[in-house]
């Protein structure tokens, strides 16, 4: 059951026909709070939010988040149930993003760190950060940039 109690910043239908390229959707537990966490760790920019949606873009680049109960009767809930680590193996990738900077501000905030600020041989400096439902978020940013 949806929670907004107001009109979205466009109908579904107009934003399904905007999307272009590839796109990155994330069925969250609770949408403020993943929202803030995009927001203060990874410095996403919010274009809309409410309490069952958000479209939040980084480099040009949605990413969209779904409240769990938003998904009604849909299967994908089967494998996100209480406690699961939603999206085990996927990293969830924000290139020119200072990492260091990212890790700092994840820290602060009492998030959970993976994997600290490295250089790695492919080219890039580049950290490893769960956020509150358990994606794994890797900013980074090439080794010359940084």
């Amino acid at each position: 059951m949806k929670k907004r109690d107001s009109e979205p910043w466009m109908t579904a239908p107009a934003y399904g026909r905007s999307l272009k390229g590839f796109g990155v959707n994330l069925l969250v537990r609770d949408v403020a709070r993943a929202r803030v966490f995009l927001g203060e760790v990874l410095l996403l920019e919010t274009l809309y939010a409410d309490a069952d949606f958000a479209v939040l873009r980084h480099a040009g680049h949605d990413i969209i988040l779904h409240a769990d109960h938003t998904y009604g009767a849909h299967p994908l809930l089967a494998l996100t149930g209480d406690g699961a680590v939603r999206g085990a193996g996927a990293e969830l990738r924000l290139y020119g993003l200072d990492p260091d900077a990212a890790e700092a501000r994840a820290r602060a905030r009492g998030d959970t760190v993976l994997a600290e600020t490295k250089d790695k041989p492919h080219g890039l400096r580049e950290c490893y950060i769960a956020d509150p439902d358990g994606y794994i978020w890797v900013p980074s940013a090439a080794l010359n940039a940084v």
